[in-house]
């Protein structure tokens, strides 16, 4: 009795932790590629799980922060989705490359393209957009999502985590920010790291070339010695071949 009583209570507080646990697997989350470091430019992706047995997701509403607008905002073209981006004006205007910028994107929305595509059951979709530049004075990003399923229903992923609080239903996907690099460097670039990743492959090359140079140099040198040190044996053979030869014809 006492056996199957710690098999109930250990079955019941195990379906208690997958219960409790399982909405942090299912959130819409949004992560960097690489590095999101202040002051500079990221490419981001939010990450929508499909937590419906009978509907696939077919919308995905994302509101960028107002508190700190990004001036540059583009997603990365999806097939089976509709993209829409919605500008909005700017309260105070931001300046990107010398240039005034009074209005930045406040929402992009994809759409499934028909009724029967979207994020079936099961699976989950990523949404990449290239984003900047990002604010040197804060920390971290609160972008608000809205999920909507084939069969209508919204699910508002908008709750903002408190302090010491305990983790919201339904919280809103949160970017954090790294510091920018000490040379005064944002990150980089994947055609930054493409390029010095060429870089470091032809400095190799050289470095090959230059060290079959030396090693061909370096043996070069090595015969010319063998060559000399046998031609000095060779000439001192044939003087004491002479020597002997002029004695044996005087004692002769």
């Amino acid at each position: 009795m006492k056996a199957s009583r710690l098999a109930a209570t250990g079955a019941v507080a195990a379906t208690a932790v997958i219960v409790l646990s399982s909405p942090a697997f299912a959130h819409v989350s949004v992560q960097a590629e690489g590095t999101a470091a202040k002051g500079g430019y990221a490419v981001v992706d939010f990450k929508v799980p499909n937590e419906r047995d009978n509907a696939s997701t077919t919308k995905l509403e994302v509101n960028f922060p107002t508190d700190h607008p990004l001036a540059s905002v583009m997603p990365e073209p999806m097939p089976g989705w509709k993209i829409d981006v919605t500008k909005s004006k700017l309260a105070k205007p931001l300046e990107l490359h010398g240039e005034q910028i009074t209005e930045a994107v406040s929402k992009v929305t994809w759409t499934a393209a028909t009724k029967d595509s979207g994020i079936p059951t099961g699976y989950f979709e990523k949404f990449p957009v290239s984003i900047g530049a990002l604010p040197e004075n804060a920390d971290e990003l609160v972008f608000k999502a809205i999920q909507t399923y084939s069969n209508k229903e919204v699910v508002r992923w908008i709750e903002v985590q408190e302090d010491g609080a305990e983790e919201p239903e339904t919280p809103a996907p949160v970017l954090a920010l790294s510091a920018a690099s000490e040379d005064g460097h944002h990150g980089s670039t994947a055609a930054e790291e493409a390029d010095a990743k060429t870089e470091n492959a032809a400095a190799t090359t050289e470095n090959a070339a230059a060290t079959t140079e030396a090693d061909a140099g370096d043996s070069s040198d090595t015969t010319a010695r063998v060559l000399g040190v046998v031609g000095i044996v060779v000439g001192a053979l044939g003087v004491a071949y002479g020597v002997l030869a002029g004695r044996r014809r005087s004692d002769a």
